[in-house]
């Protein structure tokens, strides 16, 4: 019986977001630390396994809380079915006909829940991965990110930017250009233009995350999309600003020039702290991170941060620091880890 596992790892906004829901500029990296996993093999009927952050029975309800507050109050399985829906309605538009067989499919990930790791879209890539393989289906690398954005706003609602897919179905270090000019329509899905950066040319980065405080994405977006929505001047201008420290931030990557990168890196943080109410524990993550000499921002939508970490000793000190705060630091990865 032919079992195949496929993958999707954690991702890290390096810069520019969350301007990719607003018509903006980001770079992202893959951050192998972490990844979620797919296996699935052929059998007699669809059957989707619960993993354990689908569980539903508790010993206590110390037990319970202590689930909900790691995993939310949803775990991944309506992840795969959207996924498994989506694929299918990608295939019927595009008139590919799917033979008959029927599969087993469950999921099992590490990626910290409800940090801004994109640990959702990560299940979701994994997903449709492995269902591509199982009816051999070959979708191109342009339109897989725009895919699992369509899959995950029109399923399930989440509000988000295009920034993870892209990275995660590029798995490298992704200059991304979401603006009216750069937008092509492929396979009726909307994309940006997306430019791979040499990983080789990367410093060296952490992440540091809460164990404590996570937020999921829509939570975020959801009030900065409305005012935006409503033309609220500084939202709409701040959009522009992260666009256009983005483009600064890639002529520093090319020009190893991390000073300038460590600056436009704390800039975007601040940028984000002038238009939104951020909760304390994730300002606090930031201010900890800073006051060891390194440079911080938010990797995604909060409860998780990233900035470049210049050597061992400094990443030793903040790691210290950072667990005394409830956070785990790592150094980020571009091999697999499993």
């Amino acid at each position: 019986m032919e079992i195949i596992r496929c993958h999707a790892y954690a991702r890290a906004g390096l810069i520019g977001n969350p301007s990719d829901a607003y018509n903006g500029k980001t770079i992202a990296v893959i951050v192998k630390n972490f990844r979620a996993r797919v296996t699935l093999y052929e059998w007699d009927r669809i059957e989707i396994i619960p993993s354990p952050s689908d569980e539903s029975v508790f010993c206590s309800i110390r037990e319970m809380t202590q689930d909900v507050k790691l995993h939310g109050y949803y775990g991944g399985i309506r992840l795969v079915k959207a996924a498994i829906y989506g694929f299918a309605a990608y295939c019927k538009n595009c008139g590919i006909r799917l033979h008959e067989r029927n599969f087993s499919i469950r999921y099992d990930t590490n990626i910290p829940r409800q940090v801004g790791m994109a640990g959702s879209s990560a299940i979701v890539v994994a997903t449709l991965r492995a269902l591509s393989s199982f009816y051999g289906v070959v979708i191109s690398k342009r339109v897989f990110p725009s895919l699992v954005l369509s899959i995950e706003r029109e399923q399930l609602n989440i509000s988000a930017g295009l920034q993870d897919r892209v990275a995660q179905v590029y798995e490298g270090c992704v200059y991304m250009d979401f603006s009216k000019a750069a937008e092509s329509v492929e396979e009726g899905f909307i994309c940006g233009s997306y430019e791979e950066l040499p990983l080789s040319l990367l410093p060296s980065f952490y992440v540091s995350y809460s164990t404590d405080f996570g937020e999921p994405t829509e939570v975020f977006h959801s009030n900065l999309r409305f005012r935006y929505d409503n033309g609220e001047i500084c939202v709409v201008e701040a959009m522009s600003k992260f666009a256009e420290i983005t483009i600064e931030a890639k002529a520093a990557i090319l020009n190893r020039d991390w000073d300038k990168l460590g600056f436009l890196i704390n800039q975007n943080f601040d940028l984000r702290r002038s238009i939104c109410q951020l909760p304390q524990e994730h300002i606090l993550m930031v201010e900890t991170a800073r006051s060891c000499g390194v440079s911080a921002k938010f990797a995604g939508s909060g409860g998780a941060i990233v900035g470049i970490c210049p050597d061992q000793n400094k990443l030793a000190i903040l790691r210290e620091k950072m667990e005394k705060i409830g956070c785990k630091t790592v150094e980020v990865s571009y091999t697999d880890q499993s």
